[in-house]
């Protein structure tokens, strides 16, 4: 029997291998059988092919969190590249050194392990974990946290896997800045001709790098694709969901999560943390119109529950409600929104609010359960637009006081007008005690204009127009009942 030379083995190894994979997600199945594929994933896999074909150059990909999608951009990506091309030289970069390498290592092992499957082996004088070659071929991967140097190497493919810890050093002005350095002195500089850049991450700030990258990318170079846990699109507008699902459906978990645990998830992280890192669209830490810190909260119901279950506000001067209605009938138009407020003389506070995407049926019930809720909400401003005129003339003769509003100008410009209020500590919201839904209230305020929804915001502009702005305008004196003489106290009128 011969003996190879080193260089016939090697040789052997480099021979065009006998099986190819499609996608990164069948060589993962092979490599390890134990590998979940969900829509998610298969999306990811699509767009990496285009990638590694050329069709797309900039990529960039925001995934809820323990979903799958480091282990298979991190780390099966660039064992699918390898296998096809051994000359490829890349890099992975996180936000520290060790988690990169971590990939390196899991990288080097498996083609340790799987040699005979990929088709290649590493060259045992340069196996660090964080840095390693393939034997007789120039391609290999070198790992390197955000603070790390891509000096004097040549990049064909470079993976940002996560270049945040958590929302502490996403909020830190300095470490954005470090990002901000790593991409134009250090990433940029390193990537050869015909480079592709691969950044995958959970999203945390408005200007993290997906951020302002997106920001800045006048040209239309970056592909983006956002897989948010529950589908929150708009077909009314347009849009729809990249894996296909009907607004709320939630995405089938390659961690096995079920719907009630997405449910829990949601109310363990509030809306905040879920807004970004699940579903990828963070509001800014500072509000454009109106600033978070601008709010104020009680903690007591300013209500009793009578015995047939209705809420009488005790010592209001005026309860309102305020409805914004869907553009369209069905189930998956634009949500539908009431809101209850009670105004104690220059004060405003929300009471209760329903919201949800309603048939224009499911509308009607919604405004008749709201006013037997509240009784004393005489007045029920309902925007003259969409489903609004319908449901008016619709419940004309079984809801009383439903008073068409003709909004006067955008959007933007309304909720402008009553931040002020807001601003001066004149507004109060429940506390989530008293109210689950009121830190997505918060969210959808905060990120206004730009966030994906805006009918609560809709229903608020409308209500505290009404309750505040619209008196001033009037030159007319609101007059609380804090305000009256202390002769009425003896005066036996009743609150009831």
């Amino acid at each position: 029997m011969s003996v190879l030379s080193p260089w016939e083995a090697a040789a052997r190894w480099f021979d065009p291998p006998e099986r190819r994979w499609a996608t990164p997600g069948e060589l993962a199945r092979d490599l390890d059988p134990t590998t979940v594929q969900t829509p998610a994933l298969d999306l990811i896999d699509a767009a990496l092919v285009d990638v590694a074909e050329g069709r797309c150059d900039r990529l960039m990909i925001s995934v809820p969190p323990q979903e799958g999608k480091s282990v298979r951009i991190s780390r099966r990506f660039p064992e699918w590249l390898l296998n096809s091309n051994p000359e490829l030289r890349l890099a992975i970069v996180s936000y520290a050194h060790a988690v990169a390498r971590r990939h390196g290592r899991s990288i080097r092992d498996d083609i340790t392990n799987h040699g005979h499957l990929l088709n290649l082996a590493i060259n045992p004088s340069t196996s660090a974990q964080h840095e390693w070659e393939l034997l007789g071929r120039q391609g290999g991967v070198y790992c390197v946290g955000i603070r790390g140097s891509l000096t004097s190497r040549p990049v064909d493919g470079l993976i940002i896997d996560d270049p945040y810890k958590d929302g502490e050093q996403a909020d830190s002005d300095a470490w954005r800045e470090t990002v901000r350095d790593f991409w134009t002195e250090v990433a940029i500089p390193r990537l050869g001709p015909g480079a592709f850049v691969v950044i995958v991450q959970t999203r945390w700030r408005v200007d993290d790098l997906s951020g302002w990258l997106q920001e800045e990318d006048l040209t239309g170079r970056w592909r983006v694709i956002n897989i948010p846990a529950q589908a929150d699109h708009d077909p009314a507008k347009g849009e729809v969901d990249p894996l296909g699902r009907e607004p709320g459906e939630y995405l089938l978990s390659a961690r096995g999560r079920t719907v009630e645990e997405w449910e829990t998830k949601k109310l363990e992280v509030g809306s905040r943390t879920w807004n970004a890192l699940y579903q990828g669209r963070p509001s800014p830490a500072e509000g454009g119109i109106f600033q978070r810190e601008w709010w104020r909260e009680y903690r007591d119901p300013r209500w009793v529950v009578r015995d047939d279950g209705s809420h009488l506000v005790v010592g209001a001067d005026e309860v309102v409600c305020s409805w914004d209605m869907a553009f369209k009938s069905t189930d998956s138009s634009d949500f539908v929104v009431g809101q209850v407020w009670a105004r104690f003389g220059l004060q405003a506070y929300l009471l209760d609010q329903v919201r949800g995407r309603m048939s224009f049926v499911e509308t009607r019930k919604a405004v008749k359960e709201l006013a037997a809720k509240w009784p004393q909400a005489t007045a029920k401003y309902v925007e003259d637009k969409a489903n609004g005129t319908a449901v008016i003339n619709s419940l004309a003769k079984s809801v009383s006081g439903l008073i068409p509003v003709e909004p006067e100008g955008g959007k933007a410009a309304r909720a402008s007008a009553v931040a002020p209020f807001v601003e001066a500590g004149q507004v109060f919201l429940p506390a989530p005690s008293l109210a689950p839904w009121v830190g997505a209230y918060r969210e959808e305020h905060a990120s206004f204009p730009r966030g994906g929804h805006d009918d609560q915001v809709d229903a608020t502009s409308q209500a505290l127009n009404r309750l505040l702005l619209a008196p001033l305008l009037a030159g007319d004196t609101l007059v609380g009942s804090e305000d009256l003489d202390d002769d009425w106290d003896d005066s036996g009128i009743s609150p009831y």
